[in-house]
């Protein structure tokens, strides 16, 4: 496991940036955090790392958005509102493992029991410092220091 500290949204992003870079096209990332902890701007920096220029935002009401680049494609999904399989099936979650794309899934507590064994852990936690988040990834190793 490695542990970074961000002390913004901008250093969020660059975490995400790094991690993007340093694993394989197709990996599926696994996000937990509370309400605000910043899953989205880790995403945001994580497209960008895909060389995926778009606009991300959280896919709360869409529950899945797809951003494609010119030769890879990121589906960002929010489970925040999955409560049984059911909900898992109509957001087409399977399906979309199938066609190895990249994932990003926020709120991954959900539906931790059916996350791919060789997931990417990503815990986002938030500090008495209003803009400070520890972040923690398990499974990845980031090919450069993203504090420097």
């Amino acid at each position: 496991m490695a542990k970074y500290k961000s002390e913004s949204a901008l250093q969020t992003e660059k975490i995400g940036n790094i991690l993007a870079k340093s694993i394989p096209y197709g990996s599926v990332i696994a996000m937990f955090g509370d309400l605000g902890a910043g899953k989205t701007a880790f995403t945001r920096g994580f497209a960008k790392g895909m060389g995926i220029n778009c606009d991300v935002s959280s896919p709360t009401f869409a529950l899945v958005n797809e951003y494609r680049g010119e030769k890879k494609t990121l589906y960002h999904f929010d489970m925040y509102r999955i409560s049984g399989w059911d909900d898992l099936y109509s957001t087409g979650y399977f399906d979309y493992l199938d066609e190895g794309a990249s994932l990003i899934i926020e709120w991954s507590e959900n539906i931790e029991a059916i996350l791919p064994e060789d997931c990417i852990r990503v815990e986002i936690t938030k500090t008495e410092n209003t803009d400070e988040r520890i972040i923690d990834i398990i499974g990845a190793e980031l090919i450069e220091n993203p504090c420097n």
